[in-house]
């Protein structure tokens, strides 16, 4: 009988951790799209921008920005500069991820942050360049150009994987989540949402949120 308690502890030391799905809706409040038309310094000839969404959320497991599950793999992701926006407006990655800035607009942008840990200034380029940053400490990155005031980002690094920018409707998916209690909060230029307590097992788990906006 030992024996057999033994064998069967071997096995399931070998079998894969049990892994779930987190999944919901973040609802924010309905604010107006910014405006497209705004002058700036480096907008000469240029009478239009894109407007901006800034409903899009950030989902996550609060390991906290700083703790670490396991090494991240090197990555790489991407933020256009385009009709003197940037594209995507909320971009989430993991530590250690090279962020490309290419300009897609006729005029100069200089992409830029203050961020403690994660500033940088990538000078003044032109139409067709490309200028890169590695983001190596967690924590949430605002994005500037410092030509144009009204062009600004997000970048949130992670020290984890658990992460998921909400779609156009406002959803999310928090895939191979560990199985065990954890705490899931929600990041949005809006507001604040309460975090939730939420256990996972194998299949998908429903957690919903709802963001209201900081009192001023």
């Amino acid at each position: 009988m030992p024996r057999v308690i033994v064998a069967l502890a071997i096995v399931l030391a070998l079998l894969p951790p049990q892994t779930g799905t987190i999944t919901g809706r973040v609802t924010q409040p309905d604010v107006p799209l910014s405006s497209a038309s705004r002058p700036s310094v480096g907008s000469i000839g240029s009478t239009t921008h894109d407007p901006v969404d800034r409903r899009t959320a950030v989902v996550y497991l609060d390991a906290g920005l700083r703790q670490a599950f396991e090494a991240m793999p090197s990555r790489r992701a991407r933020m256009d500069q385009r009709r003197e926006q940037f594209s995507p407006h909320v971009l989430a990655v993991t530590a250690g991820t090279v962020v490309d800035f290419p300009n897609n607009d006729l005029l100069f942008h200089n992409v830029m942050s203050l961020a403690p840990g994660n500033a940088f200034d990538l000078g003044r380029y032109p139409k067709g360049q490309s200028r890169s940053v590695r983001f190596d400490t967690p924590g949430i990155v605002p994005i500037i150009c410092d030509i144009h005031a009204h062009m600004s980002a997000y970048v949130l690094v992670f020290s984890h994987p658990f992460f998921s920018v909400t779609d156009s409707q406002g959803r999310y998916a928090l895939h191979n989540v560990p199985a065990g209690t954890h705490t899931v909060k929600v990041w949005s230029e809006l507001g604040a949402a309460e975090p939730r307590r939420v256990t996972v097992g194998a299949g998908l788990v429903d957690a919903d949120f709802r963001v209201e906006r900081q009192p001023r």
